[in-house]
Protein backbone atom coordinates (compact mmCIF):
# COMPACT_ATOMS: atom_id res chain seq x y z
CA UNK A 1 0.00 0.00 0.00
CA UNK A 2 1.30 3.44 -0.97
CA UNK A 3 1.56 5.91 1.91
CA UNK A 4 1.25 9.70 1.68
CA UNK A 5 2.70 11.79 4.50
CA UNK A 6 1.11 15.25 4.82
CA UNK A 7 3.36 17.59 6.80
CA UNK A 8 2.03 21.08 7.50
CA UNK A 9 3.83 23.84 9.39
CA UNK A 10 1.65 26.94 9.21
CA UNK A 11 0.85 28.64 12.52
CA UNK A 12 -2.55 29.46 10.99
CA UNK A 13 -3.64 25.84 10.65
CA UNK A 14 -6.26 25.23 7.97
CA UNK A 15 -6.30 28.95 7.14
CA UNK A 16 -2.65 28.94 6.11
CA UNK A 17 -1.98 29.23 2.39
CA UNK A 18 0.61 26.46 2.51
CA UNK A 19 -1.81 24.15 4.35
CA UNK A 20 -4.48 24.81 1.75
CA UNK A 21 -2.04 23.93 -1.05
CA UNK A 22 -1.13 20.71 0.77
CA UNK A 23 -4.82 19.80 0.96
CA UNK A 24 -5.27 20.53 -2.75
CA UNK A 25 -2.33 18.27 -3.52
CA UNK A 26 -3.58 15.50 -1.23
CA UNK A 27 -7.11 15.58 -2.65
CA UNK A 28 -5.86 15.25 -6.23
CA UNK A 29 -3.21 12.67 -5.35
CA UNK A 30 -5.65 10.48 -3.44
CA UNK A 31 -8.08 10.60 -6.35
CA UNK A 32 -5.33 8.97 -8.44
CA UNK A 33 -4.27 6.61 -5.65
CA UNK A 34 -7.49 5.26 -4.11
CA UNK A 35 -6.94 3.14 -1.04
CA UNK A 36 -3.62 4.78 -0.18
CA UNK A 37 -2.72 5.28 3.45
CA UNK A 38 -2.42 8.86 4.73
CA UNK A 39 -0.32 10.05 7.67
CA UNK A 40 -0.80 13.67 8.77
CA UNK A 41 1.27 15.81 11.11
CA UNK A 42 0.66 19.49 11.85
CA UNK A 43 3.81 21.15 13.18
CA UNK A 44 2.12 24.54 13.31
CA UNK A 45 -0.76 23.78 15.65
CA UNK A 46 1.07 20.93 17.43
CA UNK A 47 4.75 21.89 17.37
CA UNK A 48 7.35 19.45 18.70
CA UNK A 49 9.06 20.31 21.95
CA UNK A 50 12.61 21.54 21.58
CA UNK A 51 15.34 18.94 21.70
CA UNK A 52 17.07 18.94 25.08
CA UNK A 53 20.45 17.60 26.17
CA UNK A 54 19.24 14.40 27.93
CA UNK A 55 17.43 13.17 24.80
CA UNK A 56 20.32 14.16 22.54
CA UNK A 57 22.81 12.30 24.74
CA UNK A 58 20.51 9.26 24.92
CA UNK A 59 20.43 9.15 21.12
CA UNK A 60 24.21 8.73 21.09
CA UNK A 61 24.06 5.59 23.25
CA UNK A 62 23.83 2.29 21.28
CA UNK A 63 20.30 0.92 21.49
CA UNK A 64 21.44 -2.24 23.29
CA UNK A 65 23.12 -0.20 26.00
CA UNK A 66 20.35 2.30 26.78
CA UNK A 67 18.54 2.40 30.06
CA UNK A 68 14.72 2.29 30.15
CA UNK A 69 14.79 6.00 30.99
CA UNK A 70 16.90 6.75 27.92
CA UNK A 71 14.56 4.74 25.71
CA UNK A 72 11.65 6.71 27.15
CA UNK A 73 13.36 9.98 26.22
CA UNK A 74 13.62 8.81 22.60
CA UNK A 75 10.06 7.58 22.15
CA UNK A 76 8.87 10.84 20.62
CA UNK A 77 11.77 11.01 18.19
CA UNK A 78 11.23 7.35 17.27
CA UNK A 79 7.56 8.03 16.47
CA UNK A 80 8.42 10.95 14.18
CA UNK A 81 11.04 8.90 12.34
CA UNK A 82 8.64 5.99 11.90
CA UNK A 83 6.19 8.28 10.08
CA UNK A 84 8.92 9.15 7.60
CA UNK A 85 9.96 5.52 7.21
CA UNK A 86 6.41 4.57 6.23
CA UNK A 87 6.00 7.38 3.70
CA UNK A 88 6.38 6.79 -0.02
CA UNK A 89 5.32 10.33 -0.93
CA UNK A 90 5.73 13.40 1.27
CA UNK A 91 3.95 16.69 0.71
CA UNK A 92 5.26 19.55 2.84
CA UNK A 93 3.65 22.93 3.37
CA UNK A 94 6.44 25.44 3.90
CA UNK A 95 5.51 29.01 4.86
CA UNK A 96 8.34 31.48 5.36
CA UNK A 97 8.70 33.19 8.73
CA UNK A 98 11.34 35.90 9.08
CA UNK A 99 13.31 34.52 6.12
CA UNK A 100 13.34 30.97 7.48
CA UNK A 101 11.40 27.87 8.42
CA UNK A 102 9.05 27.76 11.39
CA UNK A 103 10.40 27.03 14.84
CA UNK A 104 8.21 23.93 14.92
CA UNK A 105 9.83 22.58 11.79
CA UNK A 106 13.32 23.29 13.12
CA UNK A 107 12.43 21.31 16.26
CA UNK A 108 11.12 18.49 14.05
CA UNK A 109 14.43 18.47 12.16
CA UNK A 110 16.30 18.19 15.46
CA UNK A 111 14.26 15.15 16.53
CA UNK A 112 14.58 13.49 13.11
CA UNK A 113 18.36 13.86 12.72
CA UNK A 114 19.71 10.77 14.49
CA UNK A 115 23.19 9.40 13.79
CA UNK A 116 22.96 5.68 13.10
CA UNK A 117 19.18 5.87 12.63
CA UNK A 118 18.41 8.38 9.86
CA UNK A 119 21.96 9.05 8.68
CA UNK A 120 25.53 7.92 9.22
CA UNK A 121 28.98 9.39 8.68
CA UNK A 122 31.22 7.76 6.09
CA UNK A 123 34.66 8.65 4.67
CA UNK A 124 32.80 10.09 1.68
CA UNK A 125 30.51 12.20 3.86
CA UNK A 126 27.08 11.71 5.45
CA UNK A 127 24.81 8.99 4.05
CA UNK A 128 21.05 8.89 4.54
CA UNK A 129 19.57 5.77 6.13
CA UNK A 130 15.87 6.15 5.38
CA UNK A 131 14.48 3.66 2.85
CA UNK A 132 15.23 4.73 -0.72
CA UNK A 133 12.69 5.87 -3.29
CA UNK A 134 10.80 8.53 -1.33
CA UNK A 135 9.51 11.53 -3.25
CA UNK A 136 8.96 14.91 -1.59
CA UNK A 137 6.82 17.76 -2.89
CA UNK A 138 7.35 21.09 -1.14
CA UNK A 139 4.77 23.88 -1.36
CA UNK A 140 6.56 27.06 -0.28
CA UNK A 141 4.51 30.17 0.46
CA UNK A 142 6.04 33.59 1.05
CA UNK A 143 4.70 37.08 1.68
CA UNK A 144 7.47 38.59 -0.44
CA UNK A 145 9.47 37.38 -3.43
CA UNK A 146 12.64 35.53 -2.49
CA UNK A 147 13.21 32.49 -4.73
CA UNK A 148 16.61 32.66 -6.35
CA UNK A 149 17.86 35.43 -4.05
CA UNK A 150 20.19 35.33 -1.05
CA UNK A 151 17.17 35.92 1.21
CA UNK A 152 15.78 32.50 0.39
CA UNK A 153 17.32 30.58 3.26
CA UNK A 154 14.62 27.90 3.14
CA UNK A 155 15.31 26.08 -0.10
CA UNK A 156 18.91 25.17 0.63
CA UNK A 157 18.25 24.41 4.30
CA UNK A 158 15.34 22.06 3.67
CA UNK A 159 16.98 20.40 0.66
CA UNK A 160 20.21 19.82 2.58
CA UNK A 161 18.40 18.35 5.57
CA UNK A 162 16.21 15.99 3.56
CA UNK A 163 19.20 14.88 1.51
CA UNK A 164 21.10 14.20 4.73
CA UNK A 165 18.55 11.60 5.81
CA UNK A 166 18.19 10.04 2.36
CA UNK A 167 15.43 12.00 0.60
CA UNK A 168 16.84 13.53 -2.57
CA UNK A 169 13.90 13.41 -5.00
CA UNK A 170 12.55 16.84 -4.08
CA UNK A 171 10.41 19.31 -6.03
CA UNK A 172 9.44 22.84 -4.99
CA UNK A 173 6.50 25.01 -5.93
CA UNK A 174 6.72 28.64 -4.83
CA UNK A 175 3.69 30.86 -4.19
CA UNK A 176 5.32 34.24 -3.57
CA UNK A 177 4.20 37.81 -3.11
CA UNK A 178 1.18 36.78 -1.03
CA UNK A 179 1.38 40.00 1.00
CA UNK A 180 1.43 42.10 -2.17
CA UNK A 181 -2.24 42.66 -3.09
CA UNK A 182 -1.68 42.88 -6.84
CA UNK A 183 0.35 39.64 -6.88
CA UNK A 184 -1.51 37.37 -4.45
CA UNK A 185 -4.19 35.99 -6.77
CA UNK A 186 -1.72 35.28 -9.57
CA UNK A 187 0.67 33.58 -7.14
CA UNK A 188 -2.00 31.20 -5.85
CA UNK A 189 -3.28 30.53 -9.35
CA UNK A 190 0.24 29.83 -10.58
CA UNK A 191 0.93 27.41 -7.74
CA UNK A 192 -2.32 25.62 -8.48
CA UNK A 193 -1.39 25.29 -12.15
CA UNK A 194 1.97 23.77 -11.21
CA UNK A 195 0.24 21.35 -8.88
CA UNK A 196 -2.00 20.24 -11.73
CA UNK A 197 1.09 19.62 -13.90
CA UNK A 198 2.76 17.60 -11.15
CA UNK A 199 -0.28 15.43 -10.73
CA UNK A 200 -0.93 14.98 -14.44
Amino acid sequence: MTTLFKLTTSIFGDQGQSTQLVERFATSWLAKNPGAKVISRDLGLNPPHHLEAPAFLASRVPAADRTPAQNKLLEYSDSLIEELRQADVIVLGLPMYNFGISSGMKAWFDHIARVGVTFMYTPQGPKGLLPEGKKCYILATRGGIYAGTNRDTQTGHVTNFLSLIGISDIQFIYAEGLNIPEKKAAAIEGAGAQLAQWLG
